[in-house]
């Protein structure tokens, strides 16, 4: 008979024992409350950290592990990331349930009634945002390193509320007990800027001078695979202004006026899918996509140059995934800092690119292919129009050579929509990086 290994072996009393006192001891100096005065809540906390502990070094193992061995890592750059509870996910993989139940009990704690009141993270809305997640703890499982790429969304999709039979939608607040989970990484910070410039100096070399930008900074999330054996990296980033509070206009009386830079760069994280319905609402999508897309680039070729020096072997180390077209703009933005920070020729960093890319496209319904407006786009992000306009260029080029490529079909790869508005087919953009 073979044993089900999926049933834990039974745990020893002293094991309990000691789970139980690092619990109460992280409840009262982490938590800072003692048990009689502890809420929920707070034995929520308190169980959460002293889970991770266990996590972070089996995190760290994985982390070195990988460098040690030049491993290449995938890197799944996702809008959407619907990781649900992680409470009773960690102890499932860890095998560590009945350790954590038996643990809680002896301080009066029951493990299922705080599995239920850790907030769902607002992280994701559908498939996508679950298949995103499947895809990470999957590849935990297999020790496959990886990083996962998204936004730190505050606020998510919204939290329904029946009236009188009519459905309101209310601000989901589910970090308003803070995450346990998360470390926040102000070492890893991106400038990532908007609209402004771009000019071309007299030995060619380009210059974008963004006229708006905002940080980036990383809050990196453990994912734990099946048995603990590995254990891969959510990242994702916060948004804020360089200059939080501009005090001159706050000492003259304009409060609102100086915390205008922070309350924009803050609505990039605020919501997920907000209401593109609008001229501002679609420019506030196309930021949110360029903003999560530029910061994990530059993360991505920081990364590879700190640990193997040459940005030319990035497609042997690394394996950019996207997954829709939320994060395609990252083509351009790859494209521009091979040519404008490297100063590689365009069709050698256009090679480079092809090689490293993959995409996943989920329907062919038109309406979830996503397209920008050309002027939008182009005000938005003038360097990254350029680039589009090049890439464009070489495919059309290379279509007209092949045999049985008419003007319709032309006009079907083209990377700019030109039957009425004018519009950038992100889908093409993302299939023509990964042939």
């Amino acid at each position: 008979m073979t044993s089900d290994p999926a049933v834990q072996p039974p745990v020893q009393a002293p094991v309990i024992q000691d789970l139980a006192d690092s619990i109460l001891d992280t409840l009262v100096h982490r938590i800072g409350k003692d048990a009689q005065a502890a809420r929920p809540h707070d034995w929520l906390a308190a169980t959460i950290l002293t889970v991770r502990n266990d996590i972070v070094e089996r995190w760290m193992a994985s982390t070195k592990a990988a460098h040690a061995a030049g491993a290449k890592r995938v890197y799944y750059l996702s809008l959407e990331f619907l990781i649900g509870r992680l409470l009773r996910d960690a102890v499932t993989n860890l095998q560590r349930n009945d350790e954590v139940t038996q643990a809680l009990k002896l301080h009066g704690v029951d493990l299922a009634e705080l599995e239920e009141i850790e907030p769902d993270a607002a992280l994701g809305n559908g498939g996508l945002g679950r298949l995103a997640a499947c895809f990470m703890e999957s590849m935990a499982s297999l020790a496959l390193p990886a990083y996962g790429y998204g936004i730190r969304y505050v606020n998510g999709m919204f939290r329904q509320r029946i009236d009188d039979g009519w459905q309101v939608e209310m601000p989901e607040n589910w970090l308003a007990h803070g995450n346990p989970w998360e470390f926040e990484r102000r070492e890893s910070a991106y400038f990532v800027g908007f609209g402004g410039e771009v000019a071309v100096a007299d030995n060619g070399q380009v210059h974008w001078s963004p006229s708006e930008a905002v940080e980036a900074t990383a809050v990196d999330t453990p994912v734990v695979g099946w048995r603990g054996k590995h254990v891969n990296t959510l990242r994702l980033w916060t948004a804020s202004a360089f200059d939080p509070i501009k005090l001159d206009r706050f000492n003259a009386g304009d409060f609102s006026g100086a915390l205008a830079d922070q309350t924009r760069a803050e609505t990039l994280t605020r919501v997920l899918y907000p209401n593109d319905s609008t001229a501002a609402g679609q420019e506030l999508r196309l930021r949110q996509e360029y903003f999560f897309s530029s910061a994990s680039i530059q993360d991505i070729v920081r990364r590879h140059i700190q640990y193997f020096g040459d940005i030319r072997t990035l497609p042997d180390k690394a394996a950019i995934q996207l997954n829709d077209t939320h994060p395609a703009v990252s083509v351009a933005e790859l494209m521009r800092l091979l040519i404008d920070h490297h100063e590689f020729a365009f069709d050698e960093a256009w090679k480079i690119t092809r090689a490293t890319f993959g995409y996943t496209n989920h329907t062919l319904l038109p309406e979830a292919l996503e397209s920008w407006p050309l002027p939008l786009f182009e005000r938005l992000l003038p360097r990254h129009m350029q680039i589009v306009y090049a890439i464009n260029a070489k495919l059309l080029r290379e279509a007209r050579g092949t045999d049985g490529i008419d003007d319709r079909a032309i006009a079907a790869i083209s990377l700019i929509d030109e039957g009425g508005e004018r519009r950038v087919r992100m889908a093409n953009l993302a299939v023509d990086a990964v042939r």
